[in-house]
């Protein structure tokens, strides 16, 4: 009997359509957006990763959030859980949010845990030092001229530093846009 190879993304998304897959990333990530972008202490929100690409499945979602010293992690955590919580229930996707500070130093991504406590998974290198932050910096370390020049910033104003794929203008970048000038 010969075994049967799956790519990744099959494995990941079975039968769903590339449509299906890049636009439910898309409308979840452009939910978080536009409720992390009323949090108090964000200063900037961007985007990363291969859902700006054509990727026709892309694994997951990637957001870059600025914050001052005066943010309310709590709530920007609950946020975040709540788009990788919806990514994993609808797609058997995931999110990533990846925070940095006003002077483009990384921080690390928001922790997948509500509470703080030793966890066996825990990859952070100081669980609990504050509260939401999961400094793993052995897994993950971004860049600083990434910091410094994500190739998509939604918020406070939308720039693009790379050739968009039409549904994330279409369905990202329009959206956020329209909301923001009716908030203006």
């Amino acid at each position: 009997m010969r075994s049967r190879v799956v790519s990744d993304d099959v494995r990941q998304y079975g039968s769903r359509s590339e449509h299906e897959v890049r636009s439910t990333l898309l409308e979840l990530t452009r939910d978080f957006v536009l409720a992390a972008g009323r949090v108090a202490g964000v200063q900037r929100i961007a985007m990363l990763g291969s859902l700006l690409t054509d990727k026709p499945r892309p694994k997951d979602t990637d957001v870059l959030v600025t914050v001052g010293d005066d943010v309310d992690l709590s709530r920007l955590a609950r946020l975040a859980r709540r788009l990788k919580g919806l990514t994993q229930s609808r797609l058997n996707s995931g999110a990533d949010v990846f925070l940095a500070d006003s002077k483009g130093v990384y921080l690390g991504r928001i922790c997948s845990y509500r509470e703080c406590h030793p966890r066996a998974l825990c990859r952070a290198r100081h669980c609990s030092a504050v509260p939401h932050l999961n400094d793993d910096f052995d897994v993950v370390r971004l860049q600083p001229d990434l910091l410094a020049a994500p190739p998509l910033e939604l918020h406070p104003a939308i720039v693009a530093r790379v050739t968009l794929p039409d549904d994330v203008r279409q369905i990202l970048v329009a959206s956020v846009a329209m909301v923001s000038h009716n908030d203006a």
